[in-house]
């Protein structure tokens, strides 16, 4: 029987890749693990946390506007230090590198620095040395797409938006996904002027259509310009700044251009045809139901297999993974009702089906929604407000989809989101004593369903 160097190899030491080899190393595995850049992956460096840290940053402007309403007079206007902003984010995202590189030390997992590619179905090779394994997982997530028009080496991704410098008067971005309309909400309140463009008629394409047309609404109210059925055609530098040429000819002027048109999985260079391992028609690591590639001892998680983009799916789909390797094998994913938020100013929480893919999928549904001032904002002075609906199928009265777009949505959505795993339905939400006054309480009051 052949030996190997190690049982599992991990490739990538994001939040799946670094989740996988620690519990494969607690079950008693002998575990490597490859990372050419710091630990922790696009959402500690580049993602999740400095993205909510920032937006965590711009909501303090909001807060200093809405004082005066509550009796607030600040001596002078506030004054926004981005070095500061900067300088703090640096620090804290390398106490998480340090966390990371601890965790998979105390679990006993070599890490191997440098870019790893694959040799064969049990070998990959880092910086000249090969290291062998019985099975291999490759989680490298994914990176930014940027199409190849003219000009596109003055454009930014999300990747830079943390150090720019210096910080943008005016920021143009295009897209209409959760990521350009987190940093266009994100540097509007930081203070840049931000215009916003989308090829499409809506934002957010896959989100619920009333959310869509709702938070559009409100980042427009924020001071966002949102320019949708618009597409850019080229960039290039000007006296002035950045110029951005539009497909019918317009040109708008900027200090930074961010695109963010969507991720691609980051399978570039790691070997994986030379292996033969298949990818599909996005360029993913095709997998199958265990998330096994076309070669058996190669596995792969997260967004470099582009199942469902976020962090959490990639931690739970780890535990599959090492729990079909190394333990009893009865840990399954079920993507069905996974939330998530987008950190837009207001929040969106949304779990579940949106009303089209509802009726879709189970015929006749029944709608309720909300929509109103928070109380918050009776004495803040500003017309932001807040929206709920409820998606219940007709047949067995279960909540099916549950949307919010408010203060902390996430947080609000994240608890009903185990009530619909559970299966609730629409009566045991009308029996639920709310918490009042609060936000949330809307989602067990609403009694008046949608006309149709």
């Amino acid at each position: 029987m052949r030996t190997f160097d190690f049982d599992l190899f991990v490739i990538g030491g994001g939040s799946g890749g670094v989740r996988a080899a620690r519990m494969a190393a607690q079950h008693g595995a002998r575990v490597g693990l490859a990372e050419a850049a710091d630990l922790g992956g696009t959402c500690v460096n580049v993602g999740c946390i400095p993205k909510k840290l920032y937006s965590y940053a711009a909501g303090y402007a909001e807060s200093f506007e809405e004082a005066a309403g509550y009796g607030w007079n600040l001596p002078k206007a506030p004054k926004f230090d981005w070095a500061h902003l900067k300088a703090q984010r640096a620090k804290e995202i390398a106490r998480l590198n340090g966390v990371y590189a601890s965790l998979l030390k105390n679990s006993g997992v070599k890490l191997v620095t440098g870019w790893a590619q694959l040799v064969d179905a049990h070998t990959v090779q880092v910086d000249g040395k090969r290291h062998t394994a019985r099975h291999l997982l490759v989680a490298t997530g994914g990176t930014p797409f940027v199409p190849d028009i003219p000009g596109r080496e003055h454009i930014a991704t999300s990747d830079a938006m943390f150090d720019l410098d210096p910080f943008p008067k005016r920021l143009l971005v295009v897209g209409g996904g959760y990521i350009a309309c987190e940093f266009a909400s994100i540097f509007n309140g930081l203070g840049s002027k931000v215009t916003q463009l989308h090829r499409r008629a809506h934002l957010l394409t896959g989100f619920d259509d009333d959310v869509r047309q709702f938070v559009a609404n409100e980042m427009g109210k924020a001071g966002v310009e949102v320019r949708l059925n618009v597409e850019a055609a080229s960039v290039a530098r000007g006296p002035h700044g950045l110029v951005v040429t539009l497909a019918r000819g317009q040109q708008l002027e900027a200090d930074t251009v961010l695109f963010a048109t969507g991720r691609v999985p980051n399978t570039q260079g790691l070997g994986l045809e030379a292996a033969g391992v298949a990818l599909d028609d996005r360029g993913a690591v095709a997998v199958d139901a265990q998330y096994r590639s076309s070669v058996p001892s190669i596995y792969a998680v997260g967004d470099v297999s582009t199942r469902v983009q976020l962090t959490p799916v990639a931690l739970a789909e780890a535990m599959a993974v090492v729990d079909a390797l190394f333990g009893q094998g009865k840990r399954k994913l079920d993507y069905e009702f996974i939330p998530t938020a987008v950190f837009t100013h207001p929040n969106i929480g949304t779990c579940g089906y949106t009303e089209i893919d509802a009726r879709a999928r189970f015929g006749d549904v029944t709608v309720f929604s909300s929509e109103f001032k928070s109380l918050r904002h009776t004495l803040s002075g500003r017309s932001e407000r807040t929206f709920m609906k409820l998606v219940v199928q007709k047949s067995t009265d279960r909540v099916v989809g549950l949307h919010m777009v408010g203060a902390d949505a996430g947080e609000v959505v994240q608890g009903f989101a185990v009530a619909m795993r559970a299966g609730a339905t629409k009566a045991l939400f009308d029996s639920t004593v709310g918490i009042h006054p609060t936000a949330a309480e809307e989602f067990v009051t609403m009694r008046e369903p949608m006309p149709g």
